[in-house]
């Protein structure tokens, strides 16, 4: 690979879920996050699962998958999932790619609306079986050791028997926690950051042109109403330490000016963070999706 490799981030929608605001906005009171996102009649907010399609020059790079198609028809109408189709599937085949063009899929955790997508979609009797047959499925040693031993609190938000898919793929690669990138590609070009209050070990990508910066945001800041920093979700493990480590990421992407990537959100695909005249961090130069975008 030359010292300068090509690097262009696309975004990729995934299936859509409805979930309680409530949850996604954790102590927040329902009229201050309602301005924000408009809930439906049970008081669900549209989420989209957004994967992140990194090229770098010919090596084809997913990070996450969202939620996919797997689940069967009553457990999707629980979690609010929208469409019955694959449609991580859909927005590759709009690159013009499947699945088999993948060389490696990041998972930043394995909650299920970050590697569902991993699976093929749900048929009545059928059992769980992979996409993505070239790949190497990339995870963080803690979250991989939570998938594996989830807390009584969490553990309904692993898939069932996707540890033991991917460890008899093959092609699993767990990063040590002294890992922070993969050695296929340079570190100056594609490394990783780790947050711990959403969930233990969750990896957050970080892709580098020559002068732009792209942050895979994760559930790190899911989108962005959760950008101000005292916004978290219901859902986090320690929401004082997700607090903290969105501000530690802030001290480099504001004056560096990165793109933060969000899984999340339903509108905005991507944003630069600024401080307002108020000292608070909000969104600048959003993107409601991007295709092929070259990084600089």
């Amino acid at each position: 690979m030359p010292a300068t490799p090509s690097v262009f981030v696309s975004s990729l929608l995934g299936n859509t879920q409805l979930l309680d605001g409530g949850a996604m906005f954790g102590n927040a009171p329902r009229p201050v996050w309602e301005r924000w996102i408009t809930p439906d009649t049970l008081g669900r907010i549209p989420l989209a699962c957004r994967a992140l399609l990194v090229e770098i020059d010919t090596k084809k790079i997913l990070c996450e998958t969202g939620i996919g198609a797997y689940m069967e028809p009553a457990l999707a109408s629980r979690y609010g999932v929208v469409e019955r189709d694959h449609q991580l599937l859909n927005s590759l085949e709009a690159l013009g790619l499947t699945d088999v063009d993948i060389d490696f899929v990041i998972l930043s955790h394995l909650h299920f609306d970050h590697a569902g997508g991993l699976l093929k979609s749900y048929q009545d009797g059928a059992p769980l079986e992979l996409l993505f047959p070239k790949a190497h499925y990339v995870v963080g040693r803690e979250a991989w050791e939570r998938a594996r031993h989830p807390h009584f609190r969490d553990r309904a938000s692993f898939i069932p028997g996707l540890c033991e898919l991917l460890e008899r793929s093959g092609r699993l690669r767990i990063l040590e926690a002294t890992e922070d990138h993969l050695p296929e590609f340079p570190k100056t070009v594609l490394s990783f950051r780790i947050s711990n209050g959403h969930t233990p070990g969750q990896l957050h990508t970080l892709v580098r042109g020559a002068t732009e910066v792209l942050a895979y945001a994760g559930d790190l800041i899911p989108g962005k109403a959760w950008v101000h920093l005292p916004i978290t979700m219901g859902y986090d493990r320690y929401p004082e330490q997700v607090i903290d480590e969105k501000e530690e990421l802030y001290k480099l992407a504001v004056p560096e000016g990165w793109i933060i990537f969000y899984t999340h959100d339903a509108k905005v695909a991507a944003s630069r963070i600024i401080k307002d005249d108020k000292g608070r961090y909000v969104t600048s130069d959003e993107h409601e999706n991007l295709v092929r975008l070259v990084l600089n």
